[in-house]
């Protein structure tokens, strides 16, 4: 029975639209691949037929020229075609050994960055931050770019035991794939919303407000047509500021980032895995965030000295003890490492809200 053809243009088109024809072709009918160099790799299908990818690194938040560019050699190189991966790299395509050394030497003379391919470090997925986002508690582009200033090398030429994925996400309402990122960044409010009383019911719908939190934590309060907040129960994510304005959150003083590890999506050798608490609080230190970043490294340092190859840094986290994992890395065990969510079994993937008895 054939599948029945689309009865509306509601949606995205099909994605068979935007393969590049050896791609479309072969498609399910790939022998093997292989990585040539850090940014640059060749399928082959059962056929024989060939195609060579060249990835590069973005920086997430584009420019309309540089969009125009990516189109430009993408219509040069690649018959039209490219593609971004979900972690933000851009990948230009081929079809023969010495177009793809053409496409790299076009990509190297306009500055790109090419790499990522293989067990490196990707592209950083992340977060709108400051520029973008009313509820963040730090930035992410500011981040991202110090970060990889200091490991670009990573993405480029050496190598580690495995790919080590790095995500940066502005608020724990966590855009980003801060859950299962081997080393991720999170932003961290570190005070509940402050309720502006007499705007509340001129700028904010109280029933939405009380449903947007995800902890019950919100409730009428008829004494002031307004809200008010159980702070006990608040876990000062900010999403009541997402639907009402008058109940800022952001903090220059007590806001800040966390940083995750162990995460991962794929269940090769291992199952999936969220990522634990290794840092609890780092204060924002905009532009350069340089305790994050000594931070970051020190978690990469030590994985980089102690893994084993294939290892990613979950497994390589459960192998030695999460008790072996600070003394390796020298951070500090603090109590909010101790994981006292009496009801997490409970609760976990069951709600979208949090279970109070």
């Amino acid at each position: 029975m054939s599948t029945p053809e689309r009865q509306t243009d509601i949606g995205p088109p099909h994605y068979e639209k935007f393969l590049h024809p050896v791609i479309k072709k072969n498609y399910g009918k790939w022998k093997y691949h292989e990585i040539l160099s850090p940014g640059h790799m060749v399928h082959v299908s059962e056929s024989g037929e060939k195609i060579f990818t060249v990835r590069i690194a973005s920086p997430r938040l584009l420019s309309t020229d540089t969009i125009r560019e990516y189109c430009a050699i993408a219509k040069k190189h690649s018959e039209g075609f490219l593609r971004f991966t979900t972690r933000n790299n851009v990948e230009f395509f081929a079809t023969t050994e010495d177009g793809a050394k053409a496409l790299m030497a076009d990509l190297k003379s306009k500055g790109y960055m090419m790499g990522g391919i293989g067990p490196r470090i990707s592209n950083v997925v992340h977060t709108q931050g400051w520029v973008h986002c009313h509820s963040a508690a730090t930035d992410a582009s500011g981040i991202v770019k110090a970060l990889m200033d200091e490991l670009a090398e990573y993405f480029t030429t050496k190598e580690l035991q495995n790919r080590v994925r790095l995500a940066v996400a502005c608020c724990v309402n966590m855009c980003g794939a801060v859950h299962c990122s081997d080393i991720a960044i999170v932003g961290v409010h570190k005070t509940p919303p402050r309720i502006d009383h007499e705007n509340v019911k001129n700028a904010c719908e109280v029933p939405s407000t009380i449903g947007s939190c995800p902890t019950s934590a919100i409730s009428p309060d008829p004494t002031k047509k307004s809200v008010k907040i159980k702070l006990e129960k608040c876990m000062y994510c900010g999403n009541c500021y997402s639907v009402c304005p008058a109940m800022p959150i952001s903090d220059a003083e007590n806001d800040g980032v966390a940083i995750v590890v162990g995460g991962k999506v794929a269940n090769l050798r291992t199952p999936p895995k969220f990522s634990r608490l290794a840092v609890p609080w780092i204060p924002n230190e905009p532009p350069r965030w340089p305790k994050v970043v000594a931070a970051v490294k020190t978690i990469l340092d030590a994985y980089i000295k102690g893994a084993r190859k294939h290892e990613r840094v979950g497994e390589w986290v459960d192998r030695i003890g999460w008790e072996s994992f600070f003394k390796e890395t020298g951070l500090e065990f603090k109590i909010q490492h101790i994981d006292d969510f009496t009801f997490a079994r409970e609760t976990f993937r069951t709600s979208a809200s949090f279970k109070w008895t």
